[in-house]
């Protein structure tokens, strides 16, 4: 996998086949996704439910170090690893050596060297977590929280963990995704993992100036008609505008991108009858997604938030716990 940072290495996996990064869905095979949406099974709870706290992590310690601002991603990894029972280290980078010019790769090793077991990192620069799997310490573990407009795995598995636990026969379902594809790292990983589960028809849905040229090769179907793209699909999956990695002349205004690719109640009635309504958030109600849409029966938005903290605990004790395993067996 090439990336900006000149590698085209892939270390997710260990000579045994089993999580030691996690950085992509792309590299990934059926059986470690699915072994992570298991896992996450037994650490589900629902929204009202009792927390869950277990020790699996327990005398481990994991930093978070986000490069870019990050609110639901950053305090759902946070919770996770405090319900595995680690020690967790959230990084200020506003305040940190990294402002006054330290490299990225110093600020790691020096983390390291207080004995991090894992580092969970978001950056803006696409194949950072990739670079930085490849420098650290053999029994550290780097997961990928969001590297520019490359990859954003954990969102991508939350997203299949929500639509299996309401439709587990994933190969059966047509899934849209819908808005700014050209810009968005969720939506080349779900892409990936979706496709990697069976399903066979995935639409990729918006305006000409947002859809990458590439989409035939990732197995997707192209769609600029909102709502004949709408027809049949089970799930309807709506992403934020980029505008913080766009250009000005992508969009003409944001009232006419939401008449054309917003998702309103009229919309969501062209679908099937049951289809799941999904945001990866943070929503723009009005822009992406009528407020009526986000909050109405259909919306597990508020589910894909809390099932975000089940998965993230699935990653960060496999990689962690097959490192265990080989330590044991060192």
């Amino acid at each position: 996998m090439q990336t900006p940072f000149g590698t085209d290495l892939n270390p997710q996996l260990n000579a045994s086949g089993e999580l030691q990064h996690f950085l992509d869905t792309d590299g990934l095979n059926r059986d470690i996704i699915e072994r992570i949406l298991d896992t996450a099974e037994t650490f589900f709870s629902p929204v009202d439910g009792k927390i869950k706290k277990v020790p699996l992590l327990r005398g481990k310690t994991v930093a978070n170090v986000f490069f870019e601002a990050s609110t639901r991603t950053r305090t759902t990894f946070e919770v996770a690893a405090n319900r595995l029972s680690a020690d967790v280290l959230n990084l200020d980078i506003g305040n940190s050596a990294t402002s006054k010019g330290e490299s990225l790769l110093d600020t790691i090793r020096n983390l390291q060297a207080m004995q991090v077991d894992m580092f969970v990192m978001r950056h803006a620069e696409s194949g950072a977590a990739h670079f930085l799997a490849q420098q650290v310490e053999p029994h550290v573990s780097i997961v990928n929280a969001g590297d520019g407009r490359h990859a954003h795995p954990s969102q991508a598995l939350l997203d299949a963990f929500t639509i299996r636990r309401h439709k587990p026969d994933i190969a059966s379902l047509s899934i849209g995704i819908v808005g700014d594809i050209l810009h968005s790292r969720v939506a080349r990983s779900q892409v990936h993992a979706l496709r990697l589960l069976g399903c066979r028809d995935i639409r990729l849905i918006g305006p000409q100036t947002l859809l990458p040229k590439s989409i035939g090769e990732l197995g997707a179907t192209r769609y600029h008609d909102f709502d004949r793209a709408l027809e049949g699909l089970d799930v309807v999956i709506m992403l934020r505008l980029q505008r913080e990695r766009m250009g000005t002349s992508l969009l003409p205004s944001q009232s006419e991108y939401f008449r054309e690719y917003g998702l309103t109640q009229r919309r969501v009635d062209l679908a099937k009858p049951d289809a799941l309504i999904m945001h990866p958030g943070p929503t723009n109600r009005g822009v992406e997604i009528a407020a009526d849409v986000a909050d109405g029966p259909q919306s597990v938005i508020l589910e894909q938030v809390n099932n975000g903290i089940a998965v993230r605990m699935a990653v960060m004790s496999m990689c962690l716990g097959n490192r265990q395993k080989e330590a044991a067996h060192g």
